[in-house]
């Protein structure tokens, strides 16, 4: 479809394959099998679940919030919901989000998703980002626990000057009159990749640096590193400056591409099925995207 190949591909960013949607598969069909995986997973029911927070840039519709559609199709009568629109940083914020409100006492048990039909969104005609972008979700069960362990600390951040590094142009209320009148408009994800490259090392080492220094871990003390799936190259730089070696990092972008709120939940998910880590090991998860929003979470397993 363009003028690209797999040698090119796998040299610059480390992808080998990607995992596509029907066309008729929503987002909320994913999130919702995500999370009858993680509740079985936690052994918790659906009526036990206080709160719903679903990162995605993908929604199944401009309203209502796909949390609320997830939230009927698996029956979470107690729930309240959410949607977080952080792009690839959209899990580790709502995974803050739960942990402010449940050590606040408002709720006791939320579940965290990440979620994107990325294929909704991309131009397959542009060689600059239709080679990198999958479809997937990921999906965690947050609760209070009296132990020392769980998440340790987060840091969240972002800046709205560079909002057209990473961005859809059209779609929403802005330019909305515009494209009614000449039929017209540009709905799929635009990105100045050597920008996006630049701001995402740097800004995933900060927040990473930040997190680590207030919850008095330092990086070697980190069992493994679970960053966003965007790139290898970024990957690469921002664990060399953190001084963690490739070896405590975990990788899956080969499999899957960059599915922007969904890769940290799918990789930290493969990564314990695997066993590259346990009970009492650090866990540093960072991630970078539009917005440009960026965060990172430490937790104790």
């Amino acid at each position: 479809m363009v003028d690209t190949s797999d040698e090119w591909i796998v040299t610059r960013t480390g992808i080998k394959e990607r995992r596509i949607c029907e066309r008729d598969q929503p987002t909320s069909e994913m999130a919702a099998e995500a999370i009858r995986r993680a509740m079985k997973m936690a052994g918790v029911k659906p009526e036990e679940i206080d709160f719903l927070l679903i990162g995605t840039v993908t929604p199944d519709y401009r309203l209502p919030s796909t949390s609320c559609i997830v939230q009927e199709k698996l029956g979470l009568k107690n729930s309240a919901t959410m949607d977080i629109v952080a792009a690839c940083a959209g899990f580790l914020h709502g995974l803050t989000t739960a942990d402010a409100f449940i050590k606040s006492g408002h709720f006791k048990r939320v579940v965290v998703v990440g979620v994107e039909k990325l294929s909704s969104i991309v131009d397959y005609t542009d060689r600059n980002t239709c080679v990198l972008f999958g479809d997937a979700a990921g999906a965690a069960v947050v609760e209070r626990t009296d132990e020392d362990r769980g998440i340790m600390g987060s840091f969240l951040k972002s800046d709205g000057q560079y909002k057209e590094l990473l961005w859809i142009p059209d779609g929403g209320c802005v330019n909305l009159a515009a494209e009614i009148e000449k039929g017209e408009g540009d709905y799929y994800l635009r990105m100045n990749g050597k920008e996006v490259f630049k701001h995402a090392v740097r800004e995933m080492t900060n927040a990473s640096i930040k997190v680590l220094k207030r919850a008095g871990v330092n990086s070697d003390q980190v069992k493994l590193m679970v960053p966003h799936q965007a790139n290898i190259r970024i990957i690469e730089a921002t664990a060399k400056r953190l001084n963690i070696s490739m070896e405590r990092v975990f990788m899956n972008l080969e499999k899957y591409g960059n599915t922007s709120a969904a890769s940290v939940p799918l990789a930290l998910d493969e990564a314990y099925r695997e066993g590259r880590f346990t009970d009492g090991d650090y866990v540093l998860m960072t991630a970078f995207g539009g917005g440009l929003t960026w965060a990172s979470t430490l937790i104790k397993w």
